[in-house]
Formats: C-alpha cells, structure tokens, sequence
C-alpha cells in the first residue's frame, strides 16, 4: 500500500500547504504564550491570547499570500525555499509589530507581548522549515528503500566518489551499497554513511552476490589498466554493468550528471598506460606557428588538431573535402581556443588548383598529413582511387611543401606498408618511398628545406571505419557479431595516444626517418568481439552469434611493425623506434609516381597494381584478386 502511494503521490494542492503553514503559525503562536507565561491558563486569558493567535494568523495568511512562501513543491525543498519562508516570517512579525503599536499609541496597551513576538518568529520558521525537510527526507527514504531496484557499487572512496554517490541516490531506481578500495587505510570506514569494502577479487567476488549488485561504476582515475581490466572481468562473471565518471574537468559548469557516467567502453580496457610527451620539445616546435593538417576531418587528423592547438601555434589550417565533419571540429577548436586563428578549407588534395592556393596564402611552417584512403578491402576493389589519393596526393601535398619552404612535413603512414598484402597498404608504402626520397634528394642537392618524417603504426581504438564502431553497432542491433577468422588478430592504439607519438616523432625528426611506434600486444579480434559482448550485458553465442566470413581481400592474418631490434633504432623515446626501411632514388621513384598518374589516367587497374609491385616487391597479394601478378 504504502509503495503504491508514493507511486501514486502527486503535488499537493498549494491550499492544503497554506493550511498547513496557517496551522504550524497558529501553533507557534499559542506555544510562544505558554512559554510566556510559564503554562498559566489564568495569565494567558488575562493577556487576550485568543486575540494574539487570531492576529498573528491573520497576518500569517497575508505574508504567506504576498511572498508566495506556498508555492514551493515540498519535496524538493532547498535553499530558495527556506529563503521565501524566512522573508515571509518576518514580514509577518514585521506586520505584527506595527499593530502592535499603532494599538499602544492608541490605547496604551499592547495586545501581544513583543517576547511572544519574537518567540513566535523563531518557533514559526523552525516548524514551517523543518516540517518541509522532514517530508523531502520521508519522501527520499521511502524512495531508496522501496522503488529502487538497481544496487550499484561505487570503485574510489575519494572526493569524486562522494559526488558520484549523491548523484546515483539522487536517480530514480538507483542506490549506492557501498565503496571499494584498493587502499587499505581506508577498507572497514564509513564514508557518507556507506561502508568502505576490500577491493580484492575475491571480496568483490563475495560482495555482488550478498548486496545483489547490479552495476559498478569506476571513479578512481589512477586505475592502472591492468586492475581495471580485473575489475571488468569479475563483473562480466556476475553479469554486472561497469560504468565509469569523467573526469573533473569534463563535468558540466564543475558538476556531475548521472548523463555523464557512461557505460565503459572497450577502448579503455585495451588502451595502455598514458604517454608521458616532452612538452617543451613539441611547444617550441609549434608554438606561433602556423600548422596545416590534412585529413583534418577524420578520426586521427581531427585528434591531431586538439593536440596540435593546444600548444598554441599561431595559426592552425584545416583540410579536408568531408564538409560536415570539417564543420564540426571546427567549430569544437573555436569553443575551447577562441585565441587560436583556425582555418578550414574543403579541398582535394589531388587538385593542384585548389590545394596551392592554400600553401600560397598561409606558407606553412608545419604540415601533418592524415588525409588517405584507408579501408583495405574497399581498395582493393578500387586501386585507382588508392594510388590517386595516397601517393599522387601525397606527392603533390610534399613537392608543394618544398615549394613553399616549408620546415617539416610529417606524413601518417600505417602498419599494412611493411610487407604489404593489399593494395591501400602498398599505396602507403610508396607514400613512405616518395616523401623519403625527396628528403634525401634535397640533402644531397641542397635544393630544398623541409624536413619529411614519417610516423607509422597499426589500428586506432574507434577511428572511423575500425572494427570496433562496427561490433558496436552490431551488437545494438542485436547481432550477428561477424569476424573474418578466428586466428586473426590485430594492435591496437587508442587516437590519443597515437596522435600524441606523432607529435613527438614530428618533433623528434630531423628528416628523411621512418618513425615505428610500439603497439605492445597484438590482440585477437575474436576475442575482442567476445569481451564487447559481454560487456554489454550479453552472452557470445547465447544472446548474440558470432559469425566467421573469411578473409577478405587483401587482408593478413597477423601485422607487421619493424619492432624487432634488427631493423629498427632507438629513440629516446621508449616507444618510438627508426626503421630501418630500404632508401631509393628520388629519379626513380619520382619516374614511377608518373607512370602512375598515366595509368590513373587509362584507368588500367591490373597494369597499376603490376607496377606497384614493381617498385615493391615485397608486395604479395592475399585473397585477391592481384594474387595472379604474383605468379
């Protein structure tokens, strides 16, 4: 009964809460007599108290009417609401007060005491306040202890914790049952009035059944993704929810939303420990510069330019032909670096007669070139588009660069250029070949000044296109989950941190380098699928299938990286390498970009791709259709 009533509870009709409030005034004004007179019925009647309660209500009435002290909505009484009560309490003594001397002047006699007076005052807010507090606390009570159904369990008994804990109890259908701690100082205490727990594995184990958890929420920040991954997998066995707080800086205007606790995505579990970047070394290459990215509208370029803004350049051009995207992150660096002058110009950066214009106008210092085709099986079956795009854009963006003295040019290459099997990681790979070649042709001829690096490394965590927005969308919808084998297996990088190496090796680079980042552990896309699975609450194979389709064309089982102390160098950056990478003449390399855009030209798809593997022989097809050139 008592859970369908409140259920059922609306707001109370604003003339029940002026009754109310006339009775607790009345109330306190008959109290205020018998505190007066010592609870002598023979002095109180002496005194006309009947004529003192009837006028101090009757003012009662009006001040409640003129501040509008009743139109507060009781379970939600705060701050503003004991404000309107306070003035109407003094308005009414105010009110009182006059009468009483208007009545003195006239009569020499004063009909209430001013003790009772004041007695009255402080009694009447004291009750009116406190009553509308002890019904939000009932209300609130009632609400946690009966129509809550979801039992969550919060990881940080820190301050962030303590925010979080109000924000849960304050969302319907939600209670806090207690803090974990990996800090032992801490395990045992009661904090906000929830028991600290032992964050062990076998605690937790213990502790999701007993309180008949259902979700956790994560709120520690110097979690190491180890431990955090332990916790993860401990409520995936219990088929608990695992969410995680923002950080400080992200809450809204300095406060947290229960909208910002967001469920914890699987880029957080793979990603690896932050990068500690040289901040001097990248300001003083950036600093009041002018700084051109191309790709700027995609997952990594766009990353690049919220890095790239941060160490204030003086100008930062965007490029790219995708309109919206470029409009969006646009108009996010203007919101948060007003002092920034951002640029954004929709070209090809195949079209001479766009893209010129803007080396012309701006002449920049810095160039970090993201703009590619990267889909492997879509180029495949598109080779024209990947060889226009990728090396006779990429050849265009480089010798404009030395046409307009820029100092460095930093190239964004991939992990399918090393031992290609595809035709968008060849086309890479001649990228590499061309901006490297040009290097060493304007060291020996000393006919230029810009410095071209190159930056290579494997899958980002969420870029566009990536396997895991795919599994995402899949599982939304319910499934199948299709992987295209169960052997395959791939590194991944999240953008940050992989935009950050950039930066660094962009700085590092004296020209003509191959820079390889360590990807740490490759990982296997079959178990990836079965981890995001279960992290929304779902079982592999159970509630949602897992489909093998096979490889498709062009693609490996496992990717390469030049990690191995054999072919690369050390920086003194630990996860940054040099590659050592093949070098060719600048002659002919620049030769063969020709013959390309001839080919491009004819639209002769199998000449184009014979004569990729020309220029790269380690070029070998797999489940292609080019697979006959190999032969």
């Amino acid at each position: 009964m008592i859970v369908q009533l409140i259920k059922n509870l609306r707001i109370l009709p604003r003339w029940v809460i002026i009754f109310i409030d006339l009775f607790f005034i009345a109330f306190s004004t008959i109290l205020a007599y018998l505190l007066r007179f010592n609870f002598s019925i023979a002095d109180l009647n002496a005194n006309n108290y009947w004529e003192g309660v009837a006028l101090y209500s009757g003012f009662g009435l009006l001040s409640i009417l003129l501040t509008d002290s009743y139109k507060g909505i009781i379970r939600y009484t705060g701050i503003e609401d004991g404000s309107r009560i306070f003035y109407m309490v003094i308005l009414n003594m105010a009110l009182v007060s006059v009468t009483n001397l208007i009545l003195f002047y006239n009569i020499q006699k004063n009909l209430i005491p001013y003790s009772v007076i004041l007695i009255t005052f402080l009694s009447s807010f004291l009750f009116l306040f406190n009553y509308r507090l002890l019904v939000k606390y009932i209300f609130s009570y009632y609400k946690q202890a009966i129509l809550k159904n979801f039992r969550v369990l919060i990881f940080g008994a820190g301050q962030t914790g303590i925010v979080t804990r109000h924000v849960i109890n304050s969302t319907p259908r939600m209670q806090v049952v207690g803090f974990l701690e990996d800090d032992g100082y801490k395990v045992g205490k009661v904090l906000d009035g929830i028991k600290i727990f032992d964050a062990k594995p076998a605690v937790v184990n213990r502790l999701i059944t007993d309180l008949g958890v259902d979700e956790l929420i994560i709120t520690a920040k110097e979690l190491s993704l180890e431990r955090k991954n332990e916790l993860v997998d401990t409520c995936i066995q219990h088929k608990v929810k695992v969410r995680t707080v923002p950080p400080v800086g992200k809450w809204v205007r300095g406060e947290l939303s229960f909208s910002q606790i967001k469920e914890i995505n699987i880029e957080e579990l793979l990603g690896r420990e932050s990068i500690r970047l040289d901040s001097e070394r990248v300001e003083s290459d950036l600093a009041g510069k002018c700084v051109m990215i191309t790709g700027a509208a995609g997952s990594i370029g766009s990353e690049i330019a919220r890095q790239v803004i941060q160490f204030k350049p003086e100008r930062v051009v965007l490029v790219d032909q995708a309109e919206s995207p470029l409009y969006d992150i646009e108009r996010e660096l203007r919101l948060t670096h007003s002092q920034v002058n951002i640029s954004s110009h929709l070209a090809d950066i195949t079209v001479a007669e766009r893209v010129d214009p803007i080396f012309r106008e701006f002449t920049p210092d810095l160039i970090y070139h993201a703009a590619a085709y990267k889909h492997v099986p879509m180029m495949e079956s598109n080779p024209a588009e990947a060889v226009t795009c990728n090396i006779l854009g990429t050849k265009l963006l480089a010798d404009l660069a030395v046409k307009y003295k820029v100092k460095k040019f930093v190239m964004i290459s991939t992990d399918k250029a090393v031992n290609p099997t595809n035709v968008m990681g060849c086309s890479k790979r001649i990228a590499e070949i061309y901006v490297q070649s040009l290097n060493n042709y304007q060291v020996s001829t000393s006919v230029g000044q810009t410095a071209f690096v190159t930056t290579r490394f494997g899958n980002v965590l969420g870029s566009n296109g990536s396997v895991i927005p795919l599994f995402k969308s899949q599982i939304r919808e319910g499934g199948p989950v299709t992987v295209t084998h169960p052997d395959i297996s791939r590194f991944f990088m999240t953008i940050p941190e992989a935009c950050q190496l950039v930066l660094e090796a962009g700085t590092m680079g004296n020209g003509g380098e191959v820079f390889v980042f360590d990807m740490g552990k490759s990982v296997k896309i079959l178990d990836l699928a079965k981890k995001m699975i279960r992290l929304s609450g779902l079982e592999p194979e159970r509630d949602i299938k897992i489909v093998f389709t096979g490889i498709r064309e062009g693609e490996k089982l496992y990717e390469e990286l030049l990690t191995t102390s054999e072919n690369t160098l050390p920086t003194h950056h630990p996860k940054i390498l040099i590659g050592r990478v093949k070098e060719y003449s600048y002659k002919d390399i620049n030769n063969y970009v020709e013959l390309f855009n001839d080919l491009v030209y004819d639209k002769n798809e199998l000449k184009m791709v014979a004569l990729m593997k020309e220029l790269v022989p380690e070029y070998r097809s797999n489940y292609s259709r080019y697979e006959v050139l190999d032969k």
